[in-house]
């Protein structure tokens, strides 16, 4: 086999880079297919935030002219200059089970980094942590989720082969929801509530959590999350993009906002219905039968709900705040019929999420990795 790799940079080009993630995983049961244009959107210059302060370089393998391989090296200089390392990043990154060809993937991006004075290789990480990151180790034969990534076993023996380490894991866990609130988790909920003077807002319109709230959450994650492996703190235009990109999209009643006395926000929990049935369905495509998929997924019956943002301010996470994010929406699961919640990534040395779920049915199924390679000695 005669592998080349061409540097893409054209739309067109990212439309096929995008697209050959959804071809390999055409069919299979377990992976979640991408939006084209949103993933497209996420890897232009000319259209994410991010590159006020990364920069990015994509390629693709071809054996002849049939691609076999794509993979994204990228450096995000604001996390560099915080962890004072010379560190690139490695993500969008699939390929078939031939070391030729991962092998020519990521001796390109070595390559490239090594040209930008980098001196180590993490991945696989997206420009920031709203990007989906860590390759799956663990849970194969588990429904993905719409913000995480899905690989074939094989992934791990290319890595391991090519020299990278483990650097971090993930951990992901099923929430079974219960019949009714369980009554530690309620009176932990009622104690919190009383001492530290806290309250429970929910909206009744889009508006008003765009206009009321929307600012206040992502400062909220930026405080929460600071110290997060890899967490690159979001800057305005971010903020302002993802307002724009994901509020309106949630489900108003799977919102939960947490106030204290001077109504400041101190906690939210944000969840939304499973999207990865809709999202195998439309393939990557909105037209012409995609997004009505999409709508019947977010506003019609679903038994899995992800939780996709759950965040308590530094100053309120030993209090046991978050119990009262979950006395709240576990109602609303119940009547919305939701059989169990994914929990999505969590830090496997994250103990103060993990320890949320004890109080309830809960079951570790997937794990994800990520690896670092020191690059040019």
């Amino acid at each position: 086999m005669a592998i080349t790799i061409r540097e893409i940079s054209t739309r067109q080009e990212l439309k096929k880079f995008v697209r050959f993630n959804i071809d390999l995983y055409k069919g299979n049961p377990y992976a979640v297919p991408p939006l084209v244009f949103d993933e497209i959107g996420t890897l232009r210059k000319d259209k994410n935030p991010a590159f006020d302060y990364c920069e990015a370089v994509y390629y693709m393998a071809y054996d002849g002219n049939r691609p076999v391989g794509r993979i994204a090296g990228i450096i995000n200089r604001q996390v560099n200059e915080k962890t004072g390392k010379k560190t690139a990043r490695f993500g969008f990154v699939d390929f078939i089970d031939d070391k030729e060809v991962s092998a020519a993937l990521f001796g390109a991006v070595e390559q490239w980094a090594q040209s930008k004075g980098m001196t180590e290789l993490n991945g696989p990480l997206g420009f920031t942590d709203m990007d989906p990151e860590g390759l799956l180790v663990e849970g194969y034969d588990q429904l993905g989720t719409m913000v995480t990534i899905y690989n074939h076993p094989y992934y791990v023996d290319h890595l391991t082969a090519l020299g990278f380490e483990k650097d971090a894991d993930w951990v992901e866990y099923k929430i079974y929801v219960p019949d009714s609130i369980p009554e530690k988790h309620q009176r932990i909920a009622n104690i919190v509530r009383n001492k530290y003077k806290l309250d429970i807002v929910k909206c009744k319109s889009t508006s008003r959590i765009v206009k009321e709230y929307g600012q206040q959450i992502f400062t909220l994650i930026n405080d929460a999350y600071a110290n997060l492996y890899g967490y690159s703190t979001l800057s305005q235009r971010q903020i302002d993009y993802y307002i724009k990109m994901y509020l309106p999209m949630v489900r108003l009643e799977n919102v939960s906002l947490i106030v204290n006395e001077k109504k400041e926000l101190v906690g939210v929990g944000i969840a939304i219905p499973s999207m990865t049935r809709a999202m195998q369905k439309a393939q990557g495509s909105l037209f012409p039968f995609g997004f009505i998929h999409l709508l019947k997924a977010l506003k019609g019956k679903n038994d899995v709900v992800d939780l996709l943002l759950v965040a308590i301010r530094p100053d309120y996470q030993n209090t046991g705040a978050n119990a009262l994010l979950f006395s709240d929406l576990i109602p609303i699961f119940i009547q919305n019929g939701y059989k169990y919640a994914e929990s999505n990534p969590e830090l496997e040395t994250n103990g103060k999420v993990q320890s949320q779920w004890q109080y309830f049915e809960h079951e570790q199924h997937k794990r994800r990795r990520a690896y670092l390679k020191e690059i040019g000695k």
